[in-house]
């Protein structure tokens, strides 16, 4: 299974699996090979507030990502060798067009109130979700479903309350009719936007949103803001993937290091990623628990085009803003080695992946920089910002890009940090970044097209930035509208290149997973997204 959180972003040939180099990350030490293992043991995680109401279309960010992908199960998962699993769903099968996709669930499975889990308990909740006027950060992922438009119009309130591409059969079994075909349609149910809702969600969905009731592994306990999350093992579940443990406490953090010092004492038993003021004694202090794996994700820092600076900006300013950055040097003064400089806008370890897709605009050139620079009308103003939260760590990269930046062409440049990642996120939904935010993407599903249209897409959810390319939604159209996934797959693969023609973002490096785990767990491993797979750790006995 992929763990916790896609998004945070599965039998297709030509995905690329990725190889976990655990440092001893799977298991314990010799100290422990002869301790019990508590089958009620809490695992301890370090996380932070989420942003919003734990409600699975409202979600977007990592610390509440971790949260409703415990609770809530989908249709499908995708395993790390890229291949569908099915969950919740018996089958999901699509005509000869990839237009109508039928779902089949299985039968016996219920929420954690008891409520059965039927085909309405999904059509209801997408219905919901997709709607305008619930507000709901992903609605867009609804929107290759007929009818879409009805509910969420682009201006006023909506036309009716149900799409028309949904279709309840009976009470297992529903209809999903697309406005094209897609192939990759169900590598897309696996993101946690399509999950189901017990009915009297929709009398209460702020309480819900407080104390959700899913159909997961972990039955939600409690919430005290800004401290933890308790989830409790689920002993009804019906999944493949029941849990080992007897819940988790998702500790509320606002200091990466005070979260690494308690791993190190053994006081949280894991957590996101080790600072990068630890990086180069990691290995020593955690010693065989240390964990470093590959997992598919990508950072860059995007233009907010929303600006007066980058709304008319000529292209050229920002392919030389990319030649300024030192990427290489970067990962091995600030990363000490453990990340690998992007060369596109797709994460290794997905279907689709191409490296090289960026072209020279990604290698560092000083000189070329500063030429390009200067043809492009140069930087309005000659400086840049790059927003960040700073309760992860971020500041000693940005400092690093930023001079970078500026000693390969003049450009002034800062960081622009926000208190936690919480600021930092509703900033950017306020369109109020002054110039540059950082960006990270997890895949949602192992598919190129992840990376690129649910990010670059005019008007999709991911698109913080306000980026619009014609050129490139027409080449995203022409992949969706492919008869296979391995052909939808080599179109975005020329979408990708376009984007060399309009920098939605600049690629910086392709994610590692560096952390580790406490003497208290073992089996503490992390998925393809880049979170641990809680279900499948042990707690010793105390």
């Amino acid at each position: 299974m992929r763990g916790a959180k896609s998004a945070k972003w599965v039998a297709m040939a030509g995905v690329v699996a990725l190889a976990a180099t655990a440092c001893g990350g799977g298991g314990g030490s010799n100290d422990n090979a002869n301790r019990e293992i508590d089958p009620n043991g809490i695992v301890t995680y370090a996380n932070g507030e989420p942003q919003n109401p734990l409600q699975p279309a409202n979600t977007m960010e990592a610390y509440g990502s971790v949260v409703i992908e415990a609770v809530f199960a989908g249709l499908v998962d995708y395993t790390d060798d890229g291949g569908i699993s099915m969950t919740n769903a018996e089958s999901v099968t699509p005509d000869k067009a990839n237009k109508v996709w039928t779902v089949k669930l299985k039968k016996g499975w219920k929420f954690h109130n008891g409520e059965e889990v039927t085909a309405k308990s999904y059509v209801d909740a997408w219905n919901w979700a997709a709607n305008v006027k619930n507000n709901q950060v992903n609605s867009s992922w609804f929107a290759d479903i007929e009818g879409y438009a009805d509910v969420h119009p682009e201006k006023g309130a909506p036309k009716k309350d149900a799409m028309s591409g949904l279709k309840i059969v009976d009470d297992h079994t529903f209809t999903i009719t697309l406005t094209t075909g897609i192939p990759y349609f169900n590598y897309k149910l696996a993101y946690p936007v399509f999950s189901p809702l017990p009915s009297g969600f929709f009398k209460d969905p702020e309480g819900y949103g407080e104390k959700p009731v899913g159909n997961g592994p972990y039955k939600f306990k409690s919430w005290e803001h800004k401290k933890s999350i308790q989830l409790v093992r689920n002993d009804d579940y019906q999944g493949p993937d029941k849990a080992k443990n007897g819940g988790i406490n998702l500790k509320a953090y606002t200091s990466d290091t005070a979260a690494y010092n308690d791993l190190v004492s053994n006081n949280v038993d894991s957590m996101p990623i080790v600072p990068n003021s630890e990086l180069a004694n990691y290995k020593q202090d955690l010693g065989d628990r240390a964990i470093e794996q590959d997992y598919a994700a990508i950072n860059t820092i995007n233009p907010a085009f929303y600006t007066k600076q980058w709304k008319d900006i000529d292209v050229k300013v920002l392919q030389g803003l990319s030649m300024a950055i030192d990427r290489d040097t970067i990962n091995k003064t600030v990363f000490y080695g453990t990340r690998e400089s992007a060369t596109g806008w797709v994460a290794k370890g997905v279907l689709g992946y191409q490296a090289g897709a960026c072209g020279e605009y990604c290698k560092y050139d000083p000189k070329r920089a500063k030429e390009l620079i200067e043809e492009g009308g140069g930087v309005p103003g000659n400086k840049i910002s790059i927003q960040y939260n700073a309760d992860q760590p971020h500041k000693d990269w940005v400092i690093a890009v930023c001079n970078s930046i500026k000693k390969a062409t003049g450009v002034e440049c800062e960081g622009d940090a926000k208190t936690d990642f919480q600021a930092d996120l509703e900033t950017r939904d306020a369109k109020k970044v002054k110039s540059f935010y950082r960006s990270g993407w997890v895949l949602d599903y192992p598919f190129n097209g992840n990376f690129l249209r649910d990010l670059y897409s005019t008007g999709v959810a991911g698109n913080k930035g306000d980026f619009s390319d014609k050129k490139f939604d027409e080449l995203v159209k022409k992949a969706d509208a492919a008869a296979t996934t391995e052909e939808s797959a080599k179109l975005y693969q020329e979408a990708e290149k376009e984007l060399q023609n309009s920098f939605p973002g600049i690629p910086l490096w392709y994610n590692r997973t560096i952390s580790g785990h406490s003497e208290n767990v073992k089996n503490m491993k992390f998925g393809q997204d880049g979170d641990p797979i809680f279900t499948e750790v042990e707690v010793y006995k105390k």
